[in-house]
């Protein structure tokens, strides 16, 4: 474990250390290079000119040479590996594909993808408007807003872990150790191993990812909430509305937008679930989803890469249009776009 700390510390030093370095020495090149300051007026107006068509790209450059490596070369490659055999050498058309929506257990994946994009963006959405509304309304409102947000702030592996303490089960006659299993036990019922019943396993599983998500929905919509001019809100009261017809009927419809992209986000983020189901249950027990399919195809027991790289393309094409549509809001919400 120190060892571990030491190296997380290190990589951060070296990492954050190095940013510096490179910002501060190309500046400090560029500068150089293209001096502004001992040289005549013309030259000196040049110059500036110079640094500033190039200095935006010494920022900017990094990060694009990243992303191309880490992630337009990955797409193009996974395009390429989608139309060839197991092991990526021969080129087999759209076979994979044929396969992918003929297989029992991808049919499965969809049903259960489909299930998530049901159940959570919506319930994120939900439970965040309605924290958001009445966390504004009490003095602890923001101790309250910490609470909820700080699952946030764990990985998906590590929630994952915590919740199967919740679902955990023991044999009968043994302590239930699983919060829900004891309570359950407690009101008389018998206790129940969750996540290997087929169906509603999903449905335990979609609870983690709900109890990440809502306080990233909390803290977007309680934003927008306070954006609504008071005004709107006065006027509704001297028109003798009652609270749940302002939320409704003035709040909701001049946050819409902001709604639609929390939910889109999140909807994006559910086609990509992947930890929680690897975790939890391993795809067994008819919880697979695309994601995980896709990552045992790919590297584990499957070891094809053409089924694996397919999956992984119906994925990109499921989140794209999303994605396109959720930067096409948010421009249009902060006015830089129509």
């Amino acid at each position: 474990m120190t060892a571990q700390i030491l190296s997380a510390i290190f990589t951060i030093i070296v990492g954050v250390g190095g940013c510096v370095v490179y910002y501060w020495g190309a500046n400090k090149i560029l500068d150089a290079v293209f001096p502004s300051r001992g040289v005549s007026g013309a030259a000196a107006v040049d110059n500036l000119r110079r640094q500033g068509l190039i200095r935006p790209w010494l920022f900017v450059g990094p990060a694009m040479l990243i992303v191309t490596v880490y992630l337009v070369y990955p797409v193009i490659e996974t395009l390429r590996l989608s139309f060839m055999d197991r092991g990526g050498e021969n080129f087999v058309g759209l076979a994979n594909y044929s396969w992918a929506f003929g297989d029992r257990e991808f049919r499965n994946s969809i049903f259960n993808n489909l299930l998530w994009l049901a159940v959570v963006p919506a319930a994120c959405t939900f439970f965040g408007l309605i924290i958001a509304v009445l966390t504004d309304k009490i003095w602890w409102g923001n101790i309250a807003k910490s609470l909820v947000f700080l699952p946030l702030a764990i990985s998906f592996v590590g929630a994952s872990v915590i919740w199967k303490f919740v679902y955990e089960y023991r044999a009968e006659g043994q302590t239930q150790i699983g919060i829900l299993n004891a309570a359950v036990q407690y009101l008389g019922g018998n206790p129940q191993v969750w996540i290997s019943t087929p169906f509603w396993n999903n449905f335990f599983l979609m609870v983690i990812l709900i109890w990440i998500q809502t306080g990233f929905a909390m803290v977007i919509l309680s934003s927008a909430l306070r954006g609504i001019p008071e005004e709107t809100i006065e006027a509704a009261v001297i028109d003798g509305a009652n609270p749940f017809q302002i939320f409704w009927k003035i709040m909701v419809p001049q946050i819409w937008g902001t709604i639609a992209v929390v939910w889109t986000t999140i909807t994006i983020l559910v086609l990509k679930v992947f930890d929680i189901v690897l975790t939890m249950t391993n795809g067994q027990w008819n919880s697979q989803v695309l994601a995980n399919l896709m990552f045992d195809w790919m590297f584990r027991g499957g070891g094809d890469f053409g089924r694996g790289a397919a999956i992984a393309v119906i994925i990109m094409l499921a989140v794209v249009p999303i994605m396109i549509w959720n930067i096409r809001q948010a421009n249009r919400e902060g006015g830089g776009g129509h």
